[in-house]
């Protein structure tokens, strides 16, 4: 395997390869990588959705040299990111990859270029890059895709396939929060994760709870000096009412409503964050009120900044 691998590099130019710029543009939303699982490993993500955009697969995929293309930029992508990892012995040496297969399965199942593509990367992985994927996850799995995979399953070794989970759409979150901690993943998949400059970074943990179907479940905030206190929430897939009160330590003191109760639905914000500046000792008390028959996943994190 090694003998061939080294075959491989040479006839594919590795080097040079790594040296090469604009191979193809306008994948950077298809394949990249973002943050890290709960033991160190990068997490890269592959979301062929996008392909649902004509133009963006006709210049990726409509002949044979566009597909060579596509295997030089994935290949010098993978490359770029290998050369990140840690070979020491106690060093992360491998990735996990993510595979979204949201609004994929008409490309899949109907576009050869694309199965050829995908075929062809699964392959060279297996034969030149062994060992580099500790965990292969494919979220929003429709149910039919199974039998597909079990059709390209030939190809793959048992040790590969060892590695493969499979999530469907309800249990897309869930899954990856199994391997990957909620601020770390993109909020497109569930998580806190944002681009761009935010208040939270994903050095700020949050913390996960239960809501209970048909409850009303509270999270406290603790307010132990003058300041400014900053929240966000996130319950996956949402459909639960949400408010948040400060209630002070002294008895006589009045509690303020900071967010009015209101219902939020499925497809309304995602991520919730609010800050509320007080000179007094007390708490914040978030509400959470789920009226559906599901119990809901609840992610929060919060911090003090201290007065100016």
């Amino acid at each position: 395997m090694l003998k061939s691998v080294v075959a491989w590099r040479k006839e594919f130019k590795i080097d040079e390869l790594l040296e090469e710029e604009g191979i193809l543009e306008g994948l950077e939303k298809v394949v990249y990588m973002h943050g890290v699982d709960r033991e160190g490993h990068p997490v890269c993500y592959n979301s062929f959705g996008e392909f649902q955009n004509k133009e963006l697969y006709s210049n990726t995929f409509a002949d044979a040299e566009k597909r060579a293309k596509f295997l030089r930029w994935y290949i010098q992508f993978l490359e770029k990111n290998i050369r990140k990892l840690d070979f020491s012995p106690d060093g992360t040496c491998t990735i996990v990859q993510i595979t979204d297969l949201k609004n994929s399965p008409g490309l899949i199942l109907f576009k050869k270029e694309l199965r050829q593509a995908t075929n062809q990367a699964l392959q060279l992985l297996q034969d030149n890059y062994p060992e580099f994927v500790a965990k292969q996850v494919f979220i929003n799995v429709p149910w039919w895709y199974v039998a597909y995979n079990r059709m390209i399953s030939p190809f793959l070794t048992q040790r590969t396939k060892s590695k493969f989970v499979f999530a469907g759409p309800t249990k897309t979150a869930e899954t990856l929060f199994k391997y990957i901690a909620p601020e770390q993943v993109p909020v497109q998949y569930g998580g806190l994760s944002k681009e761009g400059e935010q208040e939270f970074t994903p050095a700020d943990p949050a913390r996960e709870e239960i809501i209970k179907p048909t409850c009303k479940h509270t999270v406290e905030l603790p307010i132990t000096e003058a300041g400014t206190l900053v929240w966000e929430v996130r319950v996956v897939g949402w459909d639960v009412s949400y408010g948040a009160e400060f209630v002070p330590s002294d008895e006589g003191g009045y509690t303020w409503i900071v967010q009015k109760s209101r219902k939020i639905g499925p497809n309304d914000e995602q991520v919730i964050g609010c800050s509320f500046k007080v000179g007094e000792t007390g708490k914040i008390v978030l509400t959470f009120d789920n009226q559906t028959s599901k119990k809901k996943k609840l992610l929060y994190r919060s911090k003090t900044k201290p007065s100016e």
